[in-house]
């Protein structure tokens, strides 16, 4: 069982003067989830080397046991600061694909014409493809095997207009997550904010926010076992 990891590389919060990048649990948690399920993991950014962590993420009060279990975790966390470039891999050889969010991904990955080329490929092979939180962003200019966009029709979640108020982000951000899945056809729908809520419809699954992480990746798993 081989997983590839996308992480994004963006570490500019628009044009307010503050940093972004990845949420740690968002990594943390389906890394765990995956390599104690036996998954050999590869992970990838647009640029390689070490992706931008979003400061918020490794504040006190963002901690679970996951983050706690990565801060002592010197492998893992050498192969976080190694990642290969994304241009460098393909959908052959892997056999799903997840995507940890954070704000960053709606920069980068969610434009990235080789993101949105390996997505298609995975789609097209029905293989696996997960994103939680701000990633399920890179599904905007995706499309399936039927021309349409990825998430027309399927059910899908992904971080809620009220999260990103609550965070007071939604005049930041290039575009807001739910607004865009709901235009590009996909059946949204949501939890209560910040509570875990993954949807799995065919070989797709989103996690709405950053406690969704676990059980996004589980979700996956799951699809990978049946």
């Amino acid at each position: 069982m081989k997983i590839l990891m996308v992480l994004t590389s963006h570490d500019e919060l628009g044009d307010t003067g503050k940093k972004t990048g990845f949420w740690l649990e968002e990594f943390a948690a389906p890394w765990y989830a995956l390599k104690d399920a036996g998954a050999a993991i590869v992970v990838a950014s647009p640029k390689g080397g070490q992706p931008p962590l979003d400061p918020k993420s490794d504040e006190p009060d963002a901690q679970t046991d996951d983050t706690r279990r990565f801060k002592d975790d010197t492998a893992t966390q050498a192969v976080l600061a190694n990642t290969v470039r994304l241009d460098s891999v393909s959908a052959d050889g892997f056999d799903a694909v997840f995507y940890p969010g954070g704000h960053g991904p709606l920069w980068d990955l969610a434009e990235d014409k080789t993101s949105i080329a390996l997505i298609e490929a995975f789609a097209a092979a029905d293989k696996p493809v997960a994103a939680v939180c701000h990633a399920p962003g890179v599904f905007r200019s995706v499309k399936g095997k039927d021309g349409q966009s990825l998430v027309k029709g399927r059910k899908v979640t992904g971080f809620t207009n009220t999260e990103e108020e609550a965070v007071g982000l939604t005049d930041v951000v290039p575009f807001l997550v739910e607004d865009m899945l709901k235009a590009n056809g996909g059946t949204y729908s949501k939890g209560a904010d910040w509570s875990s809520y993954v949807l799995i419809d065919g070989k797709l699954v989103t996690g709405q926010n950053p406690a969704s992480s676990r059980e996004a990746a589980e979700a996956l798993l799951g699809l990978l076992k049946d």
